[in-house]
């Protein structure tokens, strides 16, 4: 068998390695929220702390999002994820230790923020390299359904951080909670060590094209227009899709949904983004334009915003969907809109300024991202307590879909322009 074929045979295992380091991040990303109850019991944490330990990753993702994706260029892609996924490892073993009481109850809070914190960078530095690696990881041709599955992996992380962290935090507590997801990310890093090339190696096939200092990385990422156009896209879908996914618990909530019921359907709905991400990547495979599947999704997510939320009237006399074709629509919202992530990963990296650069565009895509989902949320809130009800969360999705589309007709003309040059 020729060493041609061997590597070929190899390249699938090592780029689902770097997926599942990409799930197991994004595990870290999803944990919290099952666990805010057991944390307010057992350390008295409040509302507002319970919100700084949910926002400190996004904060971090939004302020250095793009540093980050500049030191996974620098220091090289596989070294990057490799210590984004030890930095979790040890953060999460060391987040474990406070809820078994090892630093005391004076200081708890303070340590589980600043272990937040640092979470927060290594979530980054685990991330940030995941789109170039499978690019480099993947057979000619097969990269387009490879960056479909990696879109996958924050819908998969979070959906199942949902569906087990209920039941393990009950089981053991939210300190054996967070020293499970240290042994994950532990076992990720030693699949993605063993698994994946060394960056010397695979920097020589990948070859040159653009110049390796970091000053100039950035100023070509950062000058260039396809980056920020990418970015922006990444922005509007992020901002409707946390806003609905993130509030679904609370509005089912306060309908009376019971707990156990309300955790498994908010966890269908994020999973459901899986199913649009596979499909993306397969659509692409089949040569369906990106900047028409952009489309797809953004319609999908405003036709499925305007159905779950819109209504006529107020209060018992109000008119809308009933419950079921409401969250059938939440549904296919998440699950049209999860073709966007599939074809801006693809457009990524394949508009980045040049090869050493793909993880800096990343990067770029991943601040706006946070941004979006950092901004959505609370300006949908305040809508929707001034609004008495959810009922005009439809129009913060429309907007953003109707953004999306006008970026996606942009995306399309600067992406015939790169082919044809």
């Amino acid at each position: 068998m020729s060493a041609t074929v061997v590597a070929s045979a190899r390249v699938p295992a090592a780029a689902f390695a770097v997926v599942l380091g990409g799930v197991s991040a994004a595990l870290h990303l999803g944990k919290l929220p099952p666990a805010v109850p057991a944390l307010q019991a057992s350390l008295g944490i409040g509302l507002v702390e319970a919100g700084f330990l949910l926002s400190l990753v996004q904060v971090a993702s939004m302020t250095l999002g793009l540093a980050a994706g500049l030191a996974a260029d620098t220091i090289g892609l596989r070294r990057s994820m490799l210590t984004g996924l030890v930095v979790l490892t040890a953060a999460s073993l060391l987040g474990g230790g406070v809820g078994a009481g090892l630093f005391g109850d004076a200081h708890a809070v303070q340590w589980l923020l600043l272990l937040r914190a640092v979470e927060g960078i290594g979530f980054l530095l685990a991330v940030m390299p995941g789109p170039g690696l499978i690019r480099a990881l993947t057979p000619p041709g097969a990269d387009k359904a490879a960056l479909g599955v990696w879109g996958a992996y924050m819908p998969l992380g979070v959906a199942l951080a949902l569906l087990l962290g209920p039941a393990l935090i009950a089981w053991g507590g939210w300190g054996d909670w967070w020293w499970a997801l240290s042994a994950v990310s532990a076992a990720a890093a030693l699949w993605v060590w063993s698994a994946v090339p060394a960056d010397r190696l695979r920097s020589v096939a990948a070859g040159g094209g653009m110049p390796s200092g970091w000053a100039l990385r950035l100023h070509a990422t950062v000058g260039a227009r396809a980056p920020w156009m990418v970015a922006s896209s990444f922005a509007v879908y992020s901002a409707q899709w946390m806003a609905v996914i993130g509030f679904l618990p609370a509005i089912y909530a306060g309908a009376g949904v019971p707990a156990g019921w309300n955790a498994v359907l908010t966890a269908i709905a994020a999973a459901m983004n899986i199913v649009g991400n596979l499909a993306g990547g397969r659509w692409l495979q089949r040569g369906v334009a990106p900047e028409r599947l952009l489309q797809w999704g953004f319609v999908a997510m405003a036709l499925g915003g305007v159905a779950a939320f819109a209504q006529v009237g107020q209060g018992g006399d109000a008119l809308g969907l009933p419950p079921a074709l409401r969250y059938a629509a939440v549904c296919a919202f998440s699950l049209g809109g999860g073709v966007v992530p599939a074809t801006l990963f693809l457009l990524g990296v394949r508009l980045a300024p040049g090869p050493t650069t793909v993880s800096t565009t990343v990067g770029l895509m991943q601040q706006a991202s946070s941004l979006g989902q950092f901004l959505a949320p609370p300006a949908v809130a305040w809508v929707a307590h001034r609004a008495g009800g959810w009922h005009w969360t439809w129009a913060a999705t429309l907007a953003c879909s109707l953004a999306g589309m006008a970026l996606a007709r942009r995306l399309g003309r600067i992406r015939l322009a790169a082919e044809v040059g």
